[in-house]
């Protein structure tokens, strides 16, 4: 699938001119000014959850997929430059399972 090959902001920016969506309209639609929607699409700024799903609605794009594609990004961006990055993202993927499953343990005792 291409689409998860393109960054966030390539994806916003595509589906955006798509629909004909100047920045400014959407912009305003998110209550951001132009210049950061355009950060937003530069990859330059991050966007907060909110802005993710109203731009899934906007977009008509599923949320989840959009959001799966921003963290996707995040995590992306601070190892392009690391050379073990897929020795990283395997730890991280336990560890990931190891603090749900402590926090699973911690909810359940109360803590």
């Amino acid at each position: 699938m291409d689409a998860i090959k393109k960054t966030f902001g390539e994806v916003i920016r595509q589906h955006r001119e798509q629909q004909n969506l100047p920045l400014r309209k959407v912009a305003a639609q998110l209550d951001i000014d132009t210049s950061t929607l355009a950060k937003f699409e530069k990859n330059l700024r991050h966007p907060n959850r909110e802005h993710i799903t109203k731009l899934a609605d906007m977009l008509a794009l599923d949320e989840q997929e959009l959001l799966v594609l921003y963290l996707s990004d995040r995590v992306a961006y601070d190892l392009v430059g690391e050379t073990n990055s897929e020795q990283v993202l395997r730890v991280a993927e336990e560890k990931i399972k190891y603090i749900r499953s402590k926090n699973t343990v911690q909810g359940v005792l109360g803590f």
